[in-house]
């Protein structure tokens, strides 16, 4: 019988599969009684906060500012985001993680009768808003397997499904792409962007531009004097190893940062993300170091996969996607029952994959051990 509460729930709602983060160390300790587990789903930073950030939270938290409702505009950390971007602070807008500009921009631009364009194997919650809104997703099928990207963004094909799709609002593009780890150049995402309507807003996801070799990241800040519909968003989360604290925040025209401010919730930022977020932007040699460890194990670990005749995806990411050749379903239960926790991705239809975030090299090391002894057997 069906429940009277689901009278009036929203249609997309209903039939919204919840995303489901990274298992936590805890719940596998819980279910398997394995004390000494390493974490490689997430994509989080393996040397965790600067000590900056650790410092400034500590001296907060002895000051006993804690009782006071935090800056609800964050005055001083878009004042830090806007010198450090070089934009003025009106053009930024924060974010609880750049989840929550995802979730803004859906709640601005996305609706019955809309549609939200965005690519095959692209971020969990860019479908998921665009159905919580009551909005059509447009899945602009992924490049070949075989491709210099394989299974990445296809910017030709975008232009054709957003030219076949008057309805299209809000467009996502995610550089690097997550889970697959794989690229776009400059060229092509400024080629699409040329072709977009005004009325058209393209979301450039750049979470994991940190890790990109400079020679291959946009100009993509300069873009926004030139293209008023486009919104790029960062994150703290990664790089600045504070996923913990969820910040994130985008920058826009001043418009369009105006109507995302709208359906901000106050105080969406707590007093101590808002602290640490500007302190870890006053220490780059934290970042500096987090990038050099992870570029490092990251080719590495790819060289040493493939090395075991596995497939693994280019990235220019934090993690790196590896196929197996088959289900891979057994191999992420078998490496949870070592205590190595990573990351399966059947849920961006790619079933014969699991995502493994880059580690300290201790932990990419017990990751490919794991991986031997389950091969082999």
């Amino acid at each position: 019988m069906t429940s009277p509460l689901l009278k009036n729930a929203a249609t997309g709602v209903l039939s919204l599969e919840a995303y489901a983060p990274g298992m936590p160390l805890e719940e596998l300790q819980r279910r398997l009684g394995i004390a000494d587990a390493i974490k490689l789903a997430s994509n989080e930073n393996p040397l965790g906060p600067s000590p900056a950030v650790k410092a400034a939270i500590a001296d907060s938290v002895a000051g006993g500012n804690l009782a006071l409702y935090p800056d609800g505009g964050g005055f001083r950390l878009k004042k830090a985001i806007g010198a450090f971007r070089g934009i003025a602070p009106e053009r930024v807008t924060l974010g609880n993680g750049s989840n929550d500009i995802i979730e803004l921009l859906g709640r601005v631009f996305l609706g019955p009768g809309r549609a939200a364009l965005f690519s095959q194997h692209a971020f969990a919650v860019y479908p998921i808003i665009t159905q919580a809104q009551g909005a059509r997703a447009v899945v602009v099928p992924a490049r070949a397997a075989d491709d210099a990207q394989p299974l990445g963004h296809d910017m030709p094909a975008f232009a054709a499904a957003l030219k076949a799709n008057p309805d299209v609002s809000l467009v996502f593009i995610a550089n690097p792409n997550n889970p697959t780890g794989t690229w776009l150049s400059p060229a092509e995402i400024e080629a699409f962007i040329r072709q977009v309507p005004a009325h058209v807003v393209v979301a450039l996801d750049l979470a994991y531009d940190e890790y990109m070799e400079p020679a291959l990241r946009s100009p993509s800040r300069e873009w926004l004097e030139q293209y008023p519909n486009l919104v790029l968003f960062h994150t703290f989360s990664k790089a600045y190893g504070l996923a913990g604290l969820r910040v994130g925040y985008s920058l826009s025209s001043p418009e369009l940062a105006d109507l995302l401010n709208r359906v901000r919730q106050p105080f969406n930022n707590n007093s101590l993300a808002l602290l640490a977020a500007e302190a870890a932007l006053g220490d780059p040699a934290h970042v500096a170091r987090s990038v050099e460890l992870n570029n490092r194990e990251r080719g590495r670990l790819t060289a040493t996969l493939r090395g075991m005749g596995l497939t693994v995806l280019p990235s220019q990411a934090n993690f790196i996607a590896v196929g197996f050749g088959r289900d891979a379903a057994p191999i992420n239960q078998a490496l949870m029952q070592r205590g190595v926790i990573v990351r399966p991705v059947a849920s961006y239809q790619m079933p014969q994959f699991l995502r493994f975030s880059i580690g300290t090299e201790a932990e990419n090391d017990r990751l490919v051990a794991a991986l031997k002894e389950i091969l082999a057997s």
